[in-house]
């Protein structure tokens, strides 16, 4: 295992225990998303990983080593670990080249200028390289961050919220060059997030906390399809989620159905259109079934009464 956390506790204050007997293992070579809502400790165990903050009991252990924390390390983090949070402590007066050259050896100075030149392609900022970080967009800065993290080829990349400021068109194309490099330079990524569904084509496993406490584990596919409750589900986007009494009535064998879960259908429950919005690939649609409103997907605008069916 390239990471492993064993026992842990950790609060903020003795009245809010926030982690307690936390136990987690990470493989190598994976990408791996931490989720959860604001709040829920992503942040702060990325940051007990990279040893910005100290544990009261339990013990991580890193590429077979155990990590002391800032206890024992007077320079926060491993040589072979790389953290970029939203604080990115960029060099003020350097360049972005520069920036991203920072922790890459002088001795050829050809190979450091080509390995600059391909993160800068890889974080969409080529045109930029010779840009002062203050005339950058907080994206930007983000991205400068994780092509200097990803230049000493870390065993493990820890990203904290990474593309929380990007645009979507940037949004997307980062993504896929990230996720593309990272899996070919066999780097592990731990990445939190709180919008699974930008992300989730590439994940390997995903790790879902709630208030402190992991509440499931698993294949991406496992967890979307069998979300363990709602507030699981709703990691994903749009939901419908059915109460006890309301899986009874509506004779539904799961509590979560997403929105393209919900047909029209020649023959089934009837419902009410209440509302039909076009939405780009699909149109949003908010119907009403027996005193319960829902949202379903259409190819095409909807209106009156209808039939729909549960996948």
């Amino acid at each position: 295992m390239l990471l492993e956390i064993n026992h842990l506790n950790f609060s903020y204050s003795k009245e809010k225990p926030l982690f307690q007997d936390l136990n987690l293992t990470l493989e190598a070579g994976k990408i791996i998303a931490l989720a959860g809502e604001s709040g829920c400790g992503k942040s702060t165990l990325l940051s007990l990983i990279y040893g910005l903050l100290d544990w009261e009991k339990g013990e991580i252990i890193f590429d077979g080593e155990k990590l002391m924390g800032p206890k024992g390390n007077l320079v926060p983090g491993e040589s072979s670990m790389k953290f970029v949070a939203q604080n990115f402590d960029l060099m003020p007066y350097a360049t972005v080249a520069e920036n991203v050259g920072k922790f890459i050896s002088n001795i050829n100075l050809k190979k450091k200028k080509e390995t600059v030149t391909e993160l800068l392609e890889v974080v969409g900022l080529e045109d930029f390289a010779n840009v002062l970080p203050k005339y950058l967009s907080g994206g930007q800065q983000q991205r400068v961050a994780i092509a200097r993290a990803l230049s000493v080829l870390p065993k493990l990349l820890i990203l904290d919220e990474p593309f929380s400021n990007l645009d979507f068109p940037r949004k997307a194309e980062l993504r896929e060059r990230l996720f593309r490099y990272v899996k070919q330079n066999n780097i592990s990524l731990l990445i939190s997030t709180h919008e699974l569904q930008d992300i989730i084509p590439w994940l390997d496993r995903i790790i879902v906390l709630q208030k402190g406490e992991l509440i499931q584990d698993g294949r991406p596919e496992a967890i979307y399809t069998q979300p363990c409750n709602g507030y699981v589900a709703k990691l994903f986007g749009e939901v419908n989620i059915f109460n006890e009494t309301e899986r009874s009535d509506f004779q539904l064998p799961k509590f979560s159905y997403y929105p393209h879960e919900i047909r029209i259908a020649e023959s089934g429950l009837e419902a009410e259109v209440l509302e039909s919005r076009f939405a780009g690939s699909h149109y949003w649609n908010k119907i009403k079934a027996r005193d319960k409103e829902l949202v379903i997907y259409t190819d095409q605008k909807t209106e009156g009464t209808i039939a729909v069916s549960f996948d």
